[in-house]
């Protein structure tokens, strides 16, 4: 089926609708593993491998990872922030007259909440936009959707340039950024340089192409318990998004350095996943530099680590569920050979045993005492990865310490790693007790050949308090290295400039540097072939290290990246 169908085929332009309607929830579907019929006029396409189904929310409950499998549902990702630019060295790349890499003739893409566009750290000096193309998916428009995309609208650089000159630069180009945080990274990566403010992007003669994402949909949200109102996007309409700005690259043939500043703690924290698994296809492209934040779960307590040993009676994990009592999932990944059995115990006693380990399955309990209703699934073949997965969904947990003890159905040694909800998904006093600080990279950042970036502070050359740690659940390395991700100076939005912090400011700044590479490889003609492992390389070549510590580490990768170290390294 997936030859039979092309990636460029998103669908029909009648059911368009069902993209953002709130009464249709999108389902993930691979091509050789789905068995029901194949509509088209039903169906986005999101590669040769996967599509999204749109299915009536009626006609879906919690039982329906029984019918679509864990991976039908999409993961919904969180913001992981709230410059310096001599202690990566870009100063000194740009001082050298036969470099001076400032990002001439390369795209930088921002996927993210929006963009100021009106910000004068998005202005050339007469006043005119520096920014090519915004893929707004949160307006709904009848024909200005870009093409194939059928859902959201498409403003041109010449739209924007009208806006700008207009007394009400909204009539003309709506497009906004309530947050703030799309505008910051944005400007981080590729700002107009501000003598007077002290401030400049990385990459200050770029162009920019950014893409606002629309919000997860409702029914995703309640079906992994997050809380309604916070601030949340699909891993569908993230996958789109980096289609998008792949797509407009190669129309003005120009590489591209895009920046994705989010991420979740859903999933098993390796290569396997949906979203990661595209990504990484993408990011080998020549002229492609795709850029991720590593996270910042440290110090949080969202991670366990156990081992259940060899006829053992098993481990068990706390949970302190928060005053607020949170709604929310959480989950348990173990490898082969593992088959693992969980115990739910509630504060005042009342217990639950998981299902037993099948393909897939949900059990409910409803906890009388606790007035508390909790869903297990036992899934022992999880289908992108074939590990075991436990999910678990806690509606109004009653206050106090859960216990979760796992035990081993095998006689074997087993190992299993368990996420609570990433920072913004869950108040901070619902953590596990005794928690792991490593394999805390969230996804995308565990992706094969994409970039993931770690924060750390320039002022006295120490890692960020909540900068996450790796390594991935399957141990490869992460993050790849960290970059400037305190108190960095960035534009918000009344036209002015404020600090944040956060590895989604790292990675960036990440982006600009993997720009400027882009312009010495491809636009210069020094390495045509050059994509995202090659910057990567460069990038790891020239880390700063302090002679205090082991490289690669779980905290810093390689060290501090510094881009004329990279140069030097040549």
């Amino acid at each position: 089926m997936a030859n039979r169908i092309r990636e460029d085929i998103l669908m029909n332009e009648r059911e368009r609708y069902k993209i953002t309607s709130n009464d249709y929830a999108d389902i993930i579907i691979e091509f050789s593993r789905y068995t029901g019929e194949y509509d088209l006029n039903n169906m986005t396409i999101l590669s040769d491998r996967y599509a999204i189904i749109h299915i009536p929310v009626d006609a879906l409950s919690k039982d329906s990872i029984n019918q679509y499998g864990y991976e039908g549902f999409p993961s919904c990702l969180d913001l992981t922030s709230t410059i310096d630019l001599e202690a990566s060295g870009v100063l000194r790349v740009q001082q050298v007259p036969n470099l001076n890499l400032r990002g001439n003739n390369v795209l930088v893409g921002i996927i993210d909440t929006g963009i100021n566009y009106t910000h004068p750290a998005f202005l050339h000096t007469d006043g005119t936009t520096r920014i090519q193309t915004i893929w707004d998916q949160t307006i709904e428009s009848e024909d200005s959707y870009p093409p194939k995309y059928f859902y959201g609208t498409e403003f041109s650089s010449e739209q924007i340039n009208l806006a700008l000159q207009s007394d009400n630069p909204l009539d003309i180009v709506p497009s906004t950024d309530t947050n703030g945080h799309g505008t910051m990274l944005a400007g981080v990566a590729a700002g107009t340089e501000s003598a007077k403010d002290g401030f400049s992007g990385v990459v200050p003669e770029s162009e920019l192409v950014i893409v606002k994402l629309k919000e997860a949909k409702t029914f995703t949200k309640e079906f992994f318990l997050i809380p309604e109102d916070v601030l949340c996007y699909q891993e569908t309409d993230i996958i789109l998004a980096t289609k998008y700005l792949l797509d407009y690259a190669m129309k003005v043939n120009r590489p591209i350095a895009i920046c994705i500043g989010l991420g979740t703690n859903q999933g098993g924290h390796d290569y396997k996943g949906v979203m990661s698994s595209i990504l990484a296809r993408y990011s080998v492209y020549a002229g492609v530099g795709i850029s991720t934040s590593a996270g910042n779960e440290l110090n949080l307590g969202h991670h366990y680590y156990g081992v259940v040993e060899r006829n053992s009676t098993g481990v068990v994990a706390e949970v302190n569920i928060g005053i607020s009592r949170p709604s929310f999932s959480m989950e348990l990944w173990s490898s082969v050979p593992s088959s693992l059995t969980a115990e739910i115990i509630s504060p005042t006693g009342e217990s639950f045993i998981s299902p037993p380990t099948r393909l897939i399955e949900t059990r409910r309990k409803d906890f009388i005492f606790e007035n508390t209703t909790i869903w297990v699934n036992n899934i022992s073949l999880e289908s992108q990865t074939g590990d075991q997965l436990i999910l678990f969904r806690l509606q109004n947990p009653s206050s106090g310490v859960w216990r979760f003890r796992i035990t081993s159905r095998n006689p074997v040694e087993s190992t299993f790693h368990m996420w609570l909800p990433s920072k913004g998904f869950i108040p901070a006093d619902t953590l596990f007790l005794k928690p792991n600080p490593d394999t805390i990279i969230l996804s995308p950042g565990n992706a094969e050949d994409l970039i993931a970036v770690g924060a750390y502070n320039t002022e006295n050359d120490s890692i960020y308090v909540n900068s996450s740690r790796g390594p991935t659940r399957l141990k490869t390395l992460r993050p790849d290295f960290c970059a400037p991700g305190v108190n960095i100076l960035g534009p918000n939005l009344a036209k002015s400039y404020t600090t944040g912090t956060g590895t989604g400011l790292a990675a960036a700044h990440v982006t600009g540097l993997a720009a400027m590479l882009l312009e010495w490889g491809i636009v210069r003609g020094n390495l045509a072939g050059m994509g995202t492992p090659e910057i990567k390389t460069l990038l790891i070549r020239g880390a700063v290290q302090k002679t205090s510590n082991t490289y690669p580490n779980n905290s810093w990768g390689y060290g501090a990246v510094n881009i004329y170290n990279s140069f030097q390294s040549l």
